[in-house]
This record gives C-alpha cells, sequence and structure tokens, in this order.
C-alpha cells in the first residue's frame, strides 16, 4: 500500500482576507454578511457558506467583494463535489480575468483534490496553474504535489521529472527521494531502488515504509531469508493492507526455502489483490498442504484454480491428480492428470500428466475416449519414450480387458514387437473364439492356427488345438478334426480343461464323418465307457456306435448297443428300435426281425421310419412264407403312405406275390 507522506500544510484558503476584508470597525450589509460565509467555510460548513456566498454575489456593488464570493462559492462546490463545480471555477476564471484569485483558484482547486487523493482530478487543475507566479517556496509544493499526483496517476515517466527537482528540498526530499526509489522498485531496477532509498534521512519516512520494499525486494532478488527478517520486523508498524502483503513475502519465503510448514500460517493470512486471490495464491498454499501430508485441505485449494489456462494451473491440476491418488480416489485423479496433459506450459509435467492418465484410464476405465485410444495418443505422441514397453504391454491389454480382440489382432499384426509371444498366443485364441461365435469357423480356424504358431502356453496351445479342430469339423474339414482333436488329447494340459471329457466323442464324429468306422467304434467305445458324459451325448454316442456296427457287418455288437440306447432317455428312439429290428434280419432272426417290426410299426405310429417298416416287414414276411400277411403289411404300406417313395415297390412287390 502506498502512504501519502506530505508535512502538514494548513489551509490558507481565506486567511489573508481574515485580515484585509476589514475596513473600519463598521461593516456594511453586504460586508457582513460575506464575513459570516468565509467564517461557515474555514470551519467547512461549505454548504451554508456557499449559499450567503451566492447571495453577496449578486446582491454586492462592489467587484472584488462579488469576485471573492464567486471564488469560495466555486471552492465549496468542489468541496461539496457537486455537478458542473468544475465549470463555477472556470466561470470565475473567465468573469474576473483580473482577479488577484485567479492562480490562487487553480492552484487552491488542484491542492484540494490532491488532499483528498484524487490525484487525476488535482492534475487537471495544476495544469492550469501559472507556474511562474509562483514563489520558489511555493514552487517546490508545486514540484512535489505534481510529481506524487503523476506518480499516483501511474505516469511514473512524467514523475520522475518532477520529483527529481525537489530531492534537495529540505522539506520534501526525503519524500521525493522515496517515491523515486519506490518508481525504480516498481519497475523492477532494485540497484537505482536501493541507491535512491539509501539517500533518505527521514527517519519518519525510513520507519515508515523503507522495510517493506526492502523486504519485497529482497524477496524478488531470492533472497528469502532476508525478506522474511525484514517483513516480520515491519508487521507491527503496518495497516491492515500492508500485513496482507508482508504475510504474503514471508509465506512464499518460507516456500521458496521449502519450509513448508512455516509457510502454510502466513499464506493463510494473505487477503489478495483487492480481496481476491489469484490461481498462483491457491497453488502456493495448496502445494504447502501437498507438502505437508494433509491431501484434503491440498485438493480443496488446487480445485479453486480449475478453469485456469497457464503454467500455474496444469501444475495445480497435476498435484491435485497425486493428491487424489494418495487419498485413492483415482477416477478424480484420472481427471486432473487429463486436464493437466492437455496443457503444454511445461513438457515434462504434461508428459508425466498424460503417461498417468494413461496408466489410470487402463485401470479404471475412461468414460471420455476408449482405454486402447489414449494408449495409442501417447505412444504417438512420444515414440522413444523410456515406459514404451509398458505403454505397449498395457494397450494389448487394453484391448484384451476391453474384449476387443480384434483390434488387439490388427494391432499386433502391425506391430509385432508389442509383446510377447505368449500375449499374442492368447490374443489370437480370443479372436479364433469371437469369430467361431459368429459363425465364421475359416477365419476361427485361422487365428486358432496363428495361436498354434506362437504356442508357449500349454494350456492355451490344448484350447486352441480343440478349438480349431470343431471349427475344421464345422467346416467339414474332417481330417483336420481329427488331428486338431488329436493334439489336442495328447497335451497334458488338455485334462483340465471342460472339453476334455468329449475328446473322444468328437474323435468318434471325426472318424465317422470320414466313414472310418473302425475308429470311430475305437473312440464311441471310449467315451460311452468313461461314465462322464451326460445321458443325452451318451445316448447319441450309443446310436453312433452302433451305426458305426452297422457299418461293418457287426450286427450283434450294433444290437447291443441300440439296446442301451433304448435303455436310456433321449432322442431317436424309433431310430434305434428300427435298427435292431433290421440288424436281426442280418444275423438270420427272420421271427425276431418280424416281432421287432410289429412292435415297432404298433409303437411309433408317427416316426419317419414307419413307411420303410411295414416295407421290411411286409418282405419278411414273404421270405418266411407267409405271403398272406405280407401283403397284409405292404396294403397297409400303400393305403397309410400313398406318398411314399416305397409304394411302388410295394405294389411291384404284390404282384409278384
Amino acid at each position: 500500500m502506498l502512504k501519502q507522506f506530505t508535512a502538514f500544510i494548513p489551509m490558507v484558503l481565506g486567511l489573508v482576507a481574515l485580515g484585509t476584508a476589514q475596513e473600519t470597525k463598521i461593516y456594511t450589509h453586504e460586508q457582513k454578511a460575506f464575513q459570516d460565509a468565509l467564517a461557515l467555510y474555514n470551519n467547512e460548513q461549505y454548504q451554508a457558506a456557499q449559499t450567503i456566498f451566492d447571495k453577496v454575489k449578486v446582491s454586492t456593488k462592489d467587484e472584488e467583494t462579488a469576485a471573492n464570493s464567486a471564488y469560495y462559492s466555486a471552492n465549496a462546490a468542489v468541496r461539496l463535489n457537486q455537478i458542473g463545480a468544475d465549470r463555477l471555477m472556470e466561470d470565475f476564471v473567465e468573469k474576473y480575468p483580473t482577479s488577484t484569485k485567479r492562480n490562487s483558484a487553480y492552484a487552491d482547486v488542484a491542492e484540494y483534490y490532491f488532499q483528498t487523493g484524487k490525484y487525476p482530478y488535482a492534475l487537471k487543475w495544476y495544469n492550469k496553474v501559472d507556474q511562474s507566479s509562483l514563489s520558489r517556496g511555493e514552487m517546490d509544493k508545486f514540484n512535489f504535489n505534481y510529481g506524487y499526483s503523476l506518480f499516483s496517476s501511474r505516469k511514473t515517466k512524467e514523475a520522475e521529472k518532477y520529483l527529481e527537482k525537489v530531492t534537495t528540498s529540505q522539506i520534501y526530499g526525503s519524500q521525493a527521494k522515496y517515491y523515486l526509489g519506490y518508481i525504480s522498485y516498481q519497475q523492477d531496477d532494485y540497484e537505482t531502488a536501493n541507491q535512491r532509498f539509501d539517500q533518505i534521512t527521514d527517519q519518519d519516512v525510513l520507519e515508515e515504509k523503507l522495510s517493506y520494499y526492502q523486504a519485497d525486494m529482497n524477496f524478488k532478488l531470492g533472497k528469502f531469508e532476508e525478506a522474511i527478517a525484514l517483513a516480520k520486523k515491519q508487521l507491527p508498524k503496518s495497516d491492515r493492507r500492508e500485513v496482507s502483503e508482508l504475510n504474503k513475502i514471508i509465506g512464499e519465503s518460507y516456500f521458496n526455502l521449502k519450509q513448508y510448514e512455516n509457510a502454510i500460517p502466513y499464506l493463510t493470512e494473505y487477503n489478495g489483490k483487492g480481496g481476491k486471490w489469484s490461481n498462483t495464491d491457491y497453488y502456493y498454499l495448496g502445494y504447502a498442504y501437498y507438502k505437508g501430508g494433509d491431501y484434503a485441505n491440498a485438493i480443496a485449494q488446487f480445485n479453486k484454480i480449475i478453469g485456469g489456462t497457464n503454467s500455474v494451473a496444469q501444475n495445480a491440476y497435476y498435484h491435485l491428480a497425486e493428491c487424489y491418488l494418495k487419498l485413492d480416489k483415482k477416477q478424480e485423479a484420472l481427471n486432473a492428470f487429463r486436464n493437466a496433459s492437455q496443457m503444454d506450459y511445461s513438457a515434462e509435467i504434461q508428459k508425466d500428466a498424460f503417461l498417468n492418465y494413461a496408466r489410470l484410464s487402463y485401470e479404471v476405465g475412461n468414460a471420455y475416449e476408449p482405454v486402447p485410444q489414449v494408449i495409442t495418443n501417447y505412444l504417438k505422441t512420444y515414440p522413444k519414450d523410456e515406459h514404451q514397453e509398458e505403454m505397449q504391454t498395457l494397450l494389448v491389454d487394453s484391448y484384451i480387458t476391453s474384449k476387443n480382440f480384434e483390434g488387439a489382432m490388427q494391432l499386433l499384426e502391425e506391430n509385432k514387437n508389442y509383446a510377447s509371444k505368449s500375449v499374442y498366443q492368447k490374443v489370437a485364441y480370443y479372436r479364433g473364439i469371437e469369430l467361431f461365435m459368429e459363425g465364421d469357423y475359416n477365419a476361427a480356424s485361422e487365428n486358432f492356427s496363428k495361436s498354434l504358431g506362437s504356442a508357449e502356453d500349454m494350456l492355451f496351445k490344448a484350447r486352441a488345438d480343440y478349438w480349431k479342430a470343431e471349427s475344421d469339423y464345422l467346416s467339414n474339414r474332417f481330417d483336420d478334426a481329427v488331428k486338431g482333436y488329436t493334439a489336442f488329447k495328447n497335451n497334458p494340459s488338455a485334462q483340465s480343461t471342460e472339453m476334455y471329457t468329449d475328446v473322444d466323442y468328437n474323435l468318434a464324429y471325426g472318424y465317422f464323418k470320414q466313414k472310418n468306422y473302425n475308429e470311430a467304434i475305437t473312440y464311441f467305445n471310449a467315451f460311452t465307457s468313461n461314465g462322464n458324459a451326460d445321458v443325452e451325448k451318451l445316448n447319441d454316442g450309443y446310436l453312433r456306435l452302433g451305426d458305426s456296427y452297422y457299418a461293418t457287418s457287426k450286427y450283434w455288437p450294433a444290437i447291443e448297443t441300440y439296446n442301451k440306447a433304448l435303455a436310456l432317455t433321449g432322442p431317436e428312439k424309433d431310430y434305434a428300435f428300427y435298427q435292431k429290428a433290421m440288424s436281426y434280419g442280418y444275423v438270420d432272426r427272420g421271427a425276431s426281425k418280424i416281432e421287432n417290426l410289429e412292435e415297432f410299426v404298433s409303437k411309433f405310429p408317427r416316426s419317419s421310419f414307419r413307411d420303410d417298416a411295414l416295407f421290411e416287414l411286409g418282405n419278411t414276411y414273404v421270405a418266411q412264407g407267409q405271403e398272406s400277411k405280407g401283403l397284409e403289411a405292404y396294403d397297409r404300406l400303400i393305403s397309410e403312405y400313398r406318398a411314399s417313395s416305397l409304394v411302388p415297390q410295394a405294389l411291384m412287390r404284390q404282384g409278384l406275390v
């Protein structure tokens, strides 16, 4: 805060008039009214004085009394801040150009504004003063007041010119040197400021202000311990505004000395510029709390900086994020790191914030943009970073975690060095599973092959073998399917998978589809005898095992196997029953065949095999010499299944019989 140091100069307005206005012991009416008004004016009762001056001005016939009344009325208007007061003074000068108070009018009004601290108004009136008519003493006063008004109006270059004129003045010298020193101080010319301050001899001036500015200069020169000592010395002598500024100097000096706990009490006592803290003020206090481990208070201060776009805001966001991390508030930390990473005031902070933003995105997810995109952007921005390998690993994992295996495969195909063979093996495997579920079995098989080509993890190798075999099977590549199932079965790790119980079943089907029924029998037997299969698959296994026996003319084993299927709950009972009946025919058990076919026709009236059963029943009766029953079976077929392809054959057989 600036405080004006001027010696008390009594108001001289009207004092001369007190000694000269007296003509004799007897006054005229106007003269008495003028003297009464002048007394009120000198007692600062401007409104009452102005009223009388205005009356005297229009009623008196004495021109000097009228001029003086106009002069004091205008002066009163200035002191009452009346609208048009300036114009009243101008009117006085124009109307009474020969008045001895013409120059005094300008000087007096200027000094009034000067004394009341309205320096721009003071300058306006000082500019009207005729300096050539001033005495030496008046000139010193004019130069100081005019210089100080320029200084207070921030016209420092012009102010120096007038203040320099009174540096040798006994009255104004110390004050002029003080303000000249202060101008140098404001211009950060601390060497000149110190020279000018050192020339001050007035002890009052030295005691009043100098320690404050010396403390501030030492602070700005980085002499923090000296700044603290001087500022503490000045504190008891300072007003409220300066106390605030001195606390700031002490607090920030301790801060720069990294004595954060000592800094906090002083930083909190600072009131800010115009009662308002800047982002830097919040940052200093927040950082001091942060270094002291008081993360909650640090967060409260850093959060007040939100919205700033400068290096202080970037630092604040970064340390805000670190505070959130200390309190395990990772989502909030992610947001703060993101803000810090988007500012380029400090490249080092920007990079580290980006790194942490990427790490946290991977760890807790990211609502702003896809995690793989965040990490990819980091790798593109810092291609030769020491954290490249870590980021590459996180990138691949982020695809895996988000189950974007297509993206992961594309990434790894383009950047082979981003992941180990083991990671590539797993990504290719999971992409294969995705394609398998989508029904794209050829592409699935291709990805499983890629996984197997980088096989390091035997468990994933077993799984890839199995699902590649499934893909090949569903693509009718049965030979490849058998190879895959065999590789799966021979892998010791396969036994820990949920698919292992079905591998013999799948192998049997692979051989069955190739009509390699002997191998199919081996694996269907192994499957049906392991005791771990579910009923539905066990039933199907018995049926296909029976079919394999049937296809290799092993009819008795076929009959036994079909009977096992019929003993279970499950579909295709009519098929098993029919196949069993047919098998009896191939082992020369005609009676048993007829018995089973009759039972089939009765038991499965809606079976798709019923027309076949009636046809075979007719044939078997005829072969056994029971033509009438054979003809009867043909009749049932012809009447019940007119659209069957077997009807023409039945008619022909009937005719032959």
